[in-house]
C-alpha cells in the first residue's frame, strides 16, 4: 500500500479527515516548527506558530492551489507569514509593562529540551550553509528578513521568476539535508 501524498491529505485535512490531518502533521510539524523558531528565535512563539498554521490547515482558512507550487513551499510560506506576523505583534506590546504571575511558577524549560532545540538549530543552520551564496542570501532576505519575493527581486536585480525558482530549489535542498540529518519528514 502506497502513502497518500501530501495534495491528496491536504484536500482530506480540509474535509476534517483526522487521520489525514495527523498524518500531515507527522510530516512538517518539526519543518514548520523549526523554520518559525529560526525565524522568531523564540520557543514559545514558534509553538504558537505552529499551532496557528495548523489550525489553519484544519479549518482551510488558507488556500493551497496546486499550480502555485509544491505543497511545503505553501505550508513554509504560511509559516513564515505567522512568524511575521507574531513578530510584529510582539514589537507592539515590547513596551507595555507586563506581570506574568504565571511565569513565577512556570517551570524552566528543561535541559533535554534546551539540548534537542539546540540540535535542531543546528542541523538547520548546517543546511543553510550547504546552499549556493545566491539561495542563501534569497532564503534569508525571505524567511528571516520578511522580504517579498518581488522586493528580493529588486533587492537583488534579478527577474522574479529568477528569484522564484532559486527559493524552491533552495527550499528542496533544504528539506533533503534536514530530512536526512533529523528525519523530519516522511516524504
Amino acid at each position: 500500500m502506497t502513502e497518500p501524498d501530501d495534495i491528496q491529505l491536504y484536500y482530506q485535512t480540509v474535509a476534517h479527515n483526522r487521520h489525514s490531518f495527523e498524518q500531515l502533521y507527522d510530516r512538517y510539524e518539526k519543518l514548520v516548527f523549526s523554520f518559525a523558531y529560526r525565524m522568531t528565535n523564540n520557543r514559545t512563539m514558534a509553538e504558537e506558530v505552529t499551532q496557528d498554521v495548523f489550525l489553519k490547515l484544519w479549518n482551510g482558512t488558507n488556500q493551497y492551489a496546486e499550480e502555485k507550487g509544491k505543497f511545503s513551499s505553501w505550508l513554509l510560506t504560511v509559516t513564515r507569514n505567522k512568524s511575521i506576523d507574531e513578530l510584529r505583534k510582539s514589537k507592539r506590546h515590547a513596551y507595555e509593562p507586563i506581570l506574568d504571575k504565571d511565569s513565577l511558577t512556570e517551570e524552566t524549560v528543561s535541559t533535554e529540551v534546551t539540548a534537542e532545540w539546540n540540535e535542531r538549530r543546528e542541523v538547520i543552520r548546517i543546511a543553510i550553509a550547504e546552499l549556493r551564496a545566491e539561495q542563501r542570501e534569497i532564503i534569508d532576505l525571505f524567511y528571516f528578513k520578511g522580504f517579498s519575493q518581488s522586493k528580493i527581486a529588486e533587492h537583488c536585480k534579478l527577474p522574479l521568476g529568477t528569484v522564484k525558482g532559486r527559493i524552491r530549489l533552495a527550499l528542496k535542498h533544504l528539506k533533503g539535508i534536514i530530512d536526512q540529518e533529523g528525519g523530519v519528514s516522511n516524504e
